[in-house]
């Protein structure tokens, strides 16, 4: 199908979603096609990307300074960090522990420290351990450093000037408080999507005129994503998961998003301007290849692309009720009420 040109915007009334039969996990996520594979299709010829997924991974965003100009692991490099990365007690939530270059520190980072009031080993670690997702040293493909553009000018200044607003301000009101902490979105539900620090699974299901994404950790509706449709919205109506619009380009489903409202400034700095531009290709029975681009011209110097293997999950997904159990904001800011007092009696 041809790239769509900005035709209407309908608001879907309803989507009946389909089941979808789930194979077993892979173990280790390559993202080279299978010569000569095919993607199987749906009832009404489309590719079949239906099924629950995981994105999770230890391969950072960014390639660590030491990686720099190696863009792959060896087969043997990746083999010892998948043996280390998925050992019995790595904490999930380790976080960026390839940007170690120190062995001694990268190990030491993989554990919580004894005194935690839970263990994140136990309650955040699946059927199948975290490990890395591919060989790949960043999931940044372009450019060819592995490292998201500089920002421009403006988007430096703007950084600066939010940094300067909040300064004494950041338990003023529940208004300052990030996104995340209100329960109002997560920074990876996109578009564009990145691996989330836990319970990521996702499911994909689809229609012949629409594709819907579900991930288990969302504050978000599930996006429904319209294959044909009419002009895109008003530029004055600005949405948190943008306006999208979707295509087949051979087996390959194209999803341009528009619309984007400035306030989620997606790694600290995209603006309304921001296009995303994502592709979902099946390469084998258990992997999907995601990749996206971000486009924004007042944020970045170049536009960037990233590629993370989505995977074939079968493990189950489980209701994230941010809002009916967050009572994050009120502690937070009555924690801070009370400090003010402690310091103002001090001060009489």
């Amino acid at each position: 199908m041809e790239r769509p040109v900005r035709f209407a915007a309908i608001v879907p009334q309803a989507v009946a979603l389909a089941a979808c039969l789930l194979a077993p996990a892979a173990a280790a996520a390559q993202t080279e096609t299978d010569a000569g594979y095919k993607a199987p299709r749906t009832a009404w010829g489309h590719p079949d990307l239906q099924g629950r997924y995981t994105m999770e991974t230890f391969t950072p965003l960014e390639r660590p300074e030491h990686l720099a100009g190696k863009e792959f692991f060896t087969e043997e490099e990746a083999a010892e960090l998948q043996e280390l990365l998925t050992a019995e007690g790595v904490d999930p939530l380790a976080g960026n522990v390839l940007a170690l270059d120190d062995e001694a520190r990268r190990q030491d980072r993989l554990y919580q420290d004894s005194d935690t009031h839970y263990d994140n080993s136990v309650w955040l670690r699946g059927n199948t351990p975290k490990g890395l997702s591919s060989r790949r040293t960043s999931l940044v493909v372009d450019p060819p450093d592995g490292r998201i553009p500089r920002r421009t000018p403006e988007a430096e200044r703007a950084a600066s000037d939010r940094r300067e607003a909040r300064r004494g301000r950041e338990f003023e009101s529940h208004l300052v408080r990030p996104f995340s902490e209100r329960c109002v979105v997560w920074p990876h539900e996109g578009p564009p999507m990145v691996p989330p620090a836990y319970n990521d699974i996702l499911q994909i299901l689809q229609t012949p005129d629409y594709v819907a994404i579900a991930p288990e950790l969302r504050t978000n509706k599930p996006r429904i994503i319209p294959l044909s449709a009419g002009p895109r919205i008003s530029d004055r109506i600005r949405l948190f998961q943008g306006d999208p619009r979707a295509w087949w380009d051979a087996d390959t489903l194209v999803v341009e998003s528009t619309n984007f409202t400035g306030k989620t400034l997606f790694r600290g700095a995209a603006t309304e301007e921001l296009i995303v531009i994502e592709r979902f290709t099946r390469v084998d029975a258990d992997t999907i290849r995601y990749e996206f681009t971000v486009d924004d011209p007042r944020a970045w110097t170049r536009p960037w692309s990233v590629e993370i293997p989505m995977v074939r999950r079968d493990d189950p997904m489980f209701e994230y009720a941010c809002h009916e159990g967050n009572y994050d904001v009120r502690n937070i800011l009555t924690v801070n009420r009370n400090l003010e007092k402690q310091a103002a009696a001090r001060e009489q």
